[in-house]
């Protein structure tokens, strides 16, 4: 029984990571999100120069097809090279999901600091933008991405300091608050567009987004996604807190 209670490992932070090297793979992969934030502004920088000379603003522009399908494989290669250098960076599950995020956030929130250097653009936090286009387009004040940015870094930061895994409750929170706060970004898109096709059922969901304007944001629902998102951060780290305290409890009377 000794010997089976001293082979437990203990859940302290970085209980099998080295400190320094965490902390210089963190600096690291930041650095690559902040590159790579940078080659995303970019982008749209010509795009909208292409565009939107004027500036840009809703109803959308026609773009034509085979540069609207490049832009859905730029944003799929752009998920798959966030996840390659979590890969990269992990050396365990939880780690590669935690640099995952981190590259993901740091992205994310550089690349509207640079559209902001670059081209003073968003005018406020909440400003609308397009956020995304898989599988359909997503809309939403600037501000809703980089709240859910700076949760991701908390998240990820804490499942690095714990080094122990999510259980499936918490998985199926943080899974349920990734989908509402989807729904939070396509809800008023979607209804306008059902709204649109009662009325005119021939007409292409493509040529509806032209004149799609956005009404309103649905806060109620985004605020619903970070409730969740928050609950995992408590729950997993209410739960190895109390996990760590009852291996060293059964140290002690060893």
């Amino acid at each position: 029984m000794k010997n089976l209670i001293l082979s437990l490992p203990i859940a302290h932070p970085f209980s099998y990571v080295n400190i320094s090297a965490s902390i210089k793979t963190i600096f690291w992969v930041a650095m690559f999100g902040m590159a790579f934030g940078l080659v995303e502004s970019a982008v749209v920088v010509y795009i909208r120069e292409l565009y939107y000379p004027e500036g840009f603003s809703f109803p959308l522009k026609a773009i034509s097809t085979r540069v609207i399908t490049t832009e859905l494989w730029r944003e799929a290669a752009t998920i798959l090279m966030l996840i390659t250098i979590g890969v990269l960076a992990g050396k365990n599950s939880i780690q590669r999901f935690a640099y995952f995020l981190i590259s993901f956030a740091v992205w994310d929130i550089f690349y509207y600091i640079f559209l902001k250097l670059f081209i003073n653009w968003p005018e406020s936090l909440f400003t609308w933008d397009i956020l995304f286009l898989i599988p359909i387009t997503w809309f939403g004040p600037v501000i809703t991405p980089v709240i859910l940015s700076f949760l991701m870094i908390a998240l990820a930061l804490m499942l690095l300091y714990k080094n122990q895994k999510l259980v499936l409750f918490e998985w199926i929170l943080l899974i349920s608050g990734a989908a509402v706060s989807i729904v939070s970004f396509t809800w008023d898109y979607i209804s306008y567009l059902l709204e649109s096709t009662a009325f005119q059922p021939k007409e292409n969901i493509v040529n509806l987004s032209l004149t799609y304007i956005p009404r309103h944001f649905d806060w109620w629902i985004f605020f619903i996604a970070i409730v969740l998102v928050v609950s995992v951060m408590v729950s997993y780290y209410v739960r190895t807190t109390r996990n760590k305290k009852k291996l060293q409890m059964m140290q002690m009377f060893v």
